[in-house]
């Protein structure tokens, strides 16, 4: 198999984690996998290719999105931006909150990360409800970035990510579906 089909086998579903209800889509498999995590970042790298321009740098959001948008990033030889939790980096720092499921959170980047007008491509791990990627989007736009993608590995389709991106005028893509 070539596609993201292949990938599929090294994702673990575990039920009622981390609370009943939930089936939490573990990727540690799949970056245990050398092979596989390489056929990943090469079908994101399609992904990031095929919408149009190169973008000049790929944002990845805290803590997974550094491990696939850095794999990215190095792949396509371009930069990368963390998006940290807050109180991880030096100032200057530019923040913005959201809302998750069980309260807010901060999201943070260097003041210094992005220059104004730069095309910005976020990538995480996970789309559900979209809210830490539009927190991402929000804070870059807020630096003069331009932000319209994002790539994902997994998108949970009914959680909601997809429509609340596409109301901000950002094109989500993943390379599974669940």
């Amino acid at each position: 198999m070539r596609g993201p089909e292949r990938l599929q086998a090294l994702v673990r579903t575990v039920p009622d984690f981390p609370a009943a209800g939930i089936l939490f889509r573990d990727l540690s498999p799949l970056l245990a996998d050398a092979a596989g995590f390489a056929h990943a970042i090469d079908l994101l790298a399609a992904l990031a290719t095929e919408a149009g321009p190169l973008p000049d740098v790929i944002a990845g959001m805290e803590a997974r999105g550094f491990i696939y948008g850095a794999a990215l990033a190095a792949h396509l030889r371009i930069g990368f931006v963390p998006l940290r939790k807050a109180g991880k980096l030096p100032p200057p720092v530019m923040a913005t909150d959201y809302t998750l499921e069980y309260g807010t959170a901060r999201l943070e980047m260097s003041a210094l990360a992005v220059r104004p007008g730069q095309r910005v491509l976020l990538v995480d791990d996970l789309l559900a409800t979209g809210g830490t990627t539009l927190a991402g989007a929000r804070l870059l736009r807020q630096a003069g970035a331009t932000v319209d993608r994002a790539l994902f590995v997994i998108a949970l389709d009914d959680a909601g990510g997809h429509t609340a991106l596409a109301e901000q005028s950002i094109t989500p893509a993943a390379l599974l579906h669940c």
